[in-house]
């Protein structure tokens, strides 16, 4: 399957534990104009920085790692800023493998319904769904809000306490979630040293 789709793409984790339930991929985008005020992650907002990959490249790193992984998790950045590139991957997801999908965003529900309810009148479609965008048929879990510095949990996978967890299938449920280690601490091959999670420690040279 050929698709012209691409991604801008801040880093991708072959294996990961901190970042939704079992064993999964995890891909951070690049690119948020949301700009949450103590976001852990700020050097993934610049929409010109990261590097672009096609969907279908993508697809076939996270298929490559086979059985290794129960699911992939999509972070960013702001992962619904790149609506297109992400529902084409998520598409390929669910329709070739049994893999899970934890995607996070700094939208809240009611905003995803009025981008929703935006593109669908743009493209003529008069179309009731329960869900505000299509592609969310092909997510499991989706962690949805801004991060609030000031109600900060860190915990099931919620950064702040407004943020709100919807399991879109009966996959996982919230014990799942609270079973998710809130930080790991990785050595890459070539000795590169990060730390990643809902609270990770922030250790000098993350994401460079």
């Amino acid at each position: 399957m050929f698709n012209k789709a691409t991604l801008r793409i801040h880093q991708f984790l072959p294996q990961s534990k901190a970042n939704g339930p079992g064993s999964r991929a995890v891909l951070w985008v690049q690119g948020c104009t949301l700009g949450c005020p103590g976001c852990f992650n700020a050097p993934t907002h610049l929409a010109v920085s990261g590097e672009t990959e096609s969907v279908d490249s993508l697809f076939e790193r996270i298929l490559a790692l086979g059985s290794s992984i129960e699911g992939i998790t999509i972070s960013g950045g702001e992962p619904l800023q790149q609506q297109a590139g992400v529902a084409a991957l998520l598409r390929r997801i669910k329709a070739e493998t049994k893999l899970s999908v934890v995607l996070f965003t700094g939208f809240s529900w009611e905003e995803l319904a009025r981008i929703g309810e935006a593109d669908r009148q743009r493209a003529g479609a008069d179309i009731s769904t329960a869900l505000p965008l299509p592609l969310l048929a092909d997510v499991d879990v989706l962690l949805a809000g801004r991060y609030v510095a000031g109600r900060r949990i860190a915990r099931g996978l919620l950064g702040s306490d407004n943020k709100i967890a919807y399991f879109l299938t009966d996959r996982y449920n919230q014990a799942d979630l609270d079973r998710v280690p809130k930080v790991e601490v990785i050595i890459t091959p070539a000795g590169r040293v990060f730390t990643t999670g809902i609270d990770p420690v922030h250790l000098e040279g993350i994401f460079d």
